[in-house]
């Protein structure tokens, strides 16, 4: 996300990473107690992941989390007058780098003389599943959240 973001800065294209919670606890991450401790667990996120996007902290009980839609790993795209375009309930680069092209076509069109009209569309993607990769990150939490999320997902 970070290249998807770095791409498209330069078409005024704004991008952020809300940090909302850990979505699997473990002893190195345990539950939040804090916005200190929230705090705290972004920073070490951006530092372990290499985030280099702006990192924002939700509120202590996740007001924009619930308030668009609660999964753990979202993404979404608003046009700059805040009109959601674009919502996935996982964040996949390349499926956010196909909506924002698209929207950015949209625009060129329109400054073209194009009249386009919105609609409302739904669309299954596919996303690589790299269960080593997720496994690993998982145990940056600690094996308690390996070993809680295996006895949830099997």
């Amino acid at each position: 996300m970070n290249k998807l973001a770095d791409d498209y800065a330069d078409r005024g294209m704004g991008s952020i990473f809300l940090y909302t919670q850990e979505a699997h606890p473990g002893e190195n991450y345990p539950p939040l107690t804090s916005m200190e401790q929230k705090f705290a667990n972004a920073a070490d996120l951006r530092d372990k992941l290499g985030v280099t996007r702006q990192i924002y902290a939700d509120a202590f009980e996740g007001d924009c989390h619930w308030g668009y839609g609660s999964m753990p790993n979202m993404t979404w795209i608003f046009n700059a007058k805040g009109v959601p375009l674009y919502k996935s309930d996982w964040s996949d680069a390349a499926s956010a780098e196909n909506a924002v092209a698209y929207f950015l076509d949209v625009e060129t069109r329109r400054k073209s003389g194009e009249v386009l009209v919105p609609f409302n569309v739904e669309r299954l993607d596919y996303r690589n599943n790299d269960t080593r990769a997720f496994f690993e990150g998982l145990a940056l939490a600690g094996p308690k959240a390996v070993e809680e999320f295996k006895k949830a997902f099997g």
